[in-house]
């Protein structure tokens, strides 16, 4: 794992990071380029028959959305001759953190870069990606993206990247079961998401064993079971960060507490079970109807709408209701005036109606237009599926992962909590040891 680099440090220790960041990247550089053959074209100006040539750097999956950027990447070529944009699936991003920083240190970078938007800080510190306020202020498609979303291209001030696609996170659910249990009001409150959850965890066959449970939580440290968890720790008025833009950390914090613990609670009262581990966002058990509610995102639509039982409801709130955003976002790389130029025509394109409105159709994702969000096309995809109703509709309520350089570090060490948590561990003594980690990461600062 690399480090990531604090937010407020001496210049003597930032230059320490920097070194580490440039000794860890050297190699990985050899390795990734040398054995997968996914380098880039780094030409700084256009080829002998004028066109530029760029690249995209992309973990998306599964595969079949990869085909559908293939056919949009392909309509873009199709209709800008002078501009032809290579698409290169770089692996998940576990895979593709060495990667980049290894290209960004051997002035090797992709023009243009699909990720998680929480990769921002890092790419900023190390002085690797254009702003993109300019394109922002002057682009009609730029002006149609929600404002929601907003929170999720900036930081100190600046935009640095644009939204691909976003989703939300809610709770599936199968009616049937709720039906058989005598459920007639979906749960919108954490005591009656418990109760409910202890109605549907059932003896089905008789044989005094526990074959139904009503809820599935994510287990693991990773970032997909944080991801999850998030809409908890918000809705009960927690915060990941007092001042991220400063570095403050404080995860010790009553919302947290609160949030870990009705996790706990759902698995105390035996009405939870837990996945396989970092394996959360697999739907096995509840395609097997061995669980009745599971959380996850309209990503998953496409596995569930060949007959399948299942319904979405919006996450039951504590003090206010809340879900976490997801998706990634698009950078452009520091390159050239001319290239830079290319990427952000690539950039107008996907953020355009017609594009967002054709990702969204084919993948699950919720367009990052508004205007596609309108659209007849869509609104005609939303009505056979109502299920997309609940994600447009919370996305009132969504918020972004905080995007500041130390976040990481930061979701490691809430999964650690919450992982903790889960096994077994009180959660108030689970965030002490998260906190005391943290503070030797973020020193004086936090």
């Amino acid at each position: 794992m690399f480090p990531i680099l604090p937010s407020k440090r001496s210049g003597v220790i930032l230059e320490g990071w920097r070194w580490l960041y440039r000794c860890y990247a050297v190699i990985f550089l050899f390795l990734s380029l040398s054995l997968t053959g996914c380098a880039p074209h780094y030409s700084a100006t256009a080829g002998p028959d004028g066109v530029i040539h760029l690249t995209l750097w992309q973990g998306i999956n599964p595969p079949a959305n990869r085909e559908v950027l293939r056919s949009l990447v392909e309509r873009f070529n199709q209709t800008h001759p002078q501009i032809q944009v290579e698409s290169l699936y770089v692996g998940q991003p576990d895979q593709q953190m060495p990667k980049i920083l290894a290209a960004v240190v051997g002035n090797a970078v992709p023009d243009l870069l699909w990720f998680n938007p929480n990769l921002t800080g890092q790419l900023v510190e190390l002085n690797a990606i254009r702003p993109l306020d300019d394109w922002l202020a002057t682009s009609p498609a730029g002006q149609q993206i929600d404002p929601v979303l907003r929170e999720a291209m900036q930081l100190r001030d600046h935009t640095w990247s644009v939204p691909f696609g976003t989703n939300n996170v809610g709770v599936f659910y199968h009616p049937q079961m709720f039906q058989a249990a005598g459920i007639t009001q979906l749960p919108q409150t954490w005591a009656e998401l418990r109760q409910v959850a202890r109605m549907l965890t059932r003896d089905t066959d008789g044989d005094r064993r526990v074959d139904q449970h009503g809820i599935l939580l994510s287990l693991g440290k990773g970032e997909f079971s944080v991801f999850t968890w998030l809409p908890f720790l918000w809705s009960a008025g927690g915060e990941i960060a007092s001042d991220p833009s400063e570095g403050k950390i404080n995860i010790v914090q009553p919302g947290a507490i609160a949030a870990l613990q009705l996790w706990r609670d759902l698995i105390q009262d035996g009405s939870a079970i837990l996945s396989l581990p970092e394996r959360g966002f697999e739907l096995d058990q509840f395609l097997a109807k061995k669980v009745a509610m599971q959380l996850s995102g309209p990503w998953t639509l496409g596995q569930l709408q060949h007959g399948e039982d299942f319904g979405v409801f919006p996450i039951p709130a504590a003090q206010q209701p809340a879900t976490a955003l997801g998706g990634e976002n698009l950078f452009v790389f520091k390159t050239t005036p001319e290239r830079e130029r290319a990427a952000l025509v690539f950039t107008e394109y996907v953020s355009s109606e017609a594009f967002q409105t054709e990702w969204a159709l084919k993948t699950g994702y919720l367009p990052v237009n508004l205007k596609s969000r309108q659209s007849s096309a869509y609104q005609a995809f939303v009505a056979q599926q109502p299920a997309m109703m609940v994600f447009l509709n919370q996305m009132a309520v969504a918020r972004s992962r905080p995007v500041f350089p130390g976040y990481a570090r930061v979701s490691e060490n809430l999964g650690r909590a919450l992982e903790a948590t889960l096994l077994g561990n009180d959660p108030t003594a689970a965030l002490q040891a998260a906190q005391r980690r943290l503070d030797l990461v973020f020193g004086d600062d936090s």
